[in-house]
């Protein structure tokens, strides 16, 4: 059994010619053409997707974490501090109503005014 990988541009967008699988003086169970469209290579495995060594991913995962985690505070301190500038708002606040100067009168009781005057 064997495999053809067609031609690529590689990342670099140099020219990458077609070839078989399992290329000569390779890995004679490499017979299936795996990765994308930039870089390709011959793997037994016909659903691996990644041509690098796990310690390259690895890092990826350290970084995404490291990454993920400055997100997180920061958004951590964000949360926190709309919290506390909310509390001490409400807190701040005069807790009876202020007169705005006009009284609140029922229509009955502006009738009777006007009656006695």
């Amino acid at each position: 059994m064997s495999a053809e990988c067609s031609g690529y541009l590689s990342a670099d967008k140099v020219p990458v010619s077609g070839f078989s699988c399992p290329r000569a003086g390779g890995d004679a169970r490499a017979v299936y053409c795996c990765g994308f469209q930039d870089v390709k290579y011959c793997c037994d495995d016909p659903h691996s997707f990644f041509p690098y060594e796990h310690g390259y991913m690895w890092w990826l995962s350290v970084g995404a974490l490291v990454g993920l985690s400055i997100a997180a505070v920061v958004l951590f301190a964000f949360i926190i501090t709309v919290c506390v500038l909310c509390y001490l708002f409400m807190s701040t606040k005069p807790r009876s109503k202020l007169d705005t100067g006009l009284s609140l009168q029922t229509a009955g009781s502006e009738t009777r005014r006007s009656s006695i005057c």
